[in-house]
């Protein structure tokens, strides 16, 4: 496709929705931090989309993409601080050069985030445990429950958001 051709429509079908995409993020996603980044990053993967198949509906496309790339923006950040909790091991408590009050910290916190994953709906605990603390792939958790790999991805976005949420509110530090 020509770069002219293209310009063209985004132009003609893509821009016109910029400003009630950053309305949607900023609504959807409140604690988004970098919402320029996310329609920069939603534009390119669109023209990606577009440089494959015909795009029928471009602002669903767009707003959906949008989404989906917030979401792998919160599981990224989110996933490596949970999993860098789920990894603690209890030697580090009998570490000479660990400070005590880091190991209480530290403690603290992995227990804020059990009590938060136990909060959880059952299915979203589970899809949540096996991924974060069995270190399992979506397709092997959709397997092992007999859910889509959708399902898994669905339910870990909103088990990372309500954890996320509820240690949040009940941090006393």
């Amino acid at each position: 496709m020509a770069k002219a051709e293209r310009d063209q429509w985004f132009s003609r079908e893509i821009q016109s929705y910029e400003s009630q995409l950053r309305s949607y993020l900023q609504g959807k996603f409140p604690t988004l931090e970098d919402v320029d980044d996310v329609i920069q990053e939603s534009y390119a993967r669109l023209l990606k989309a577009r440089e494959q198949q015909k795009v029928r509906e471009p602002k669903a496309l767009l707003f959906a993409i949008a989404r989906n790339t917030v979401y792998d923006l919160f599981r990224r950040k989110k996933v490596v601080q949970f999993e860098s909790l789920t990894h603690f091991s209890d030697s580090s408590v009998l570490d000479e050069e660990c400070n005590v009050e880091e190991t209480v910290s530290l403690r603290d916190e992995i227990d804020l985030l059990v009590r938060a994953v136990e909060t959880l709906p059952r299915r979203c605990r589970q899809v949540m445990t096996l991924r974060m603390v069995y270190g399992l792939s979506q397709k092997e958790i959709a397997r092992d429950l007999g859910i889509s790999t959708h399902t898994v991805k669905a339910q870990l976005a909103k088990g990372m958001r309500r954890t996320a949420e509820y240690m949040s509110q009940h941090d006393d530090r």
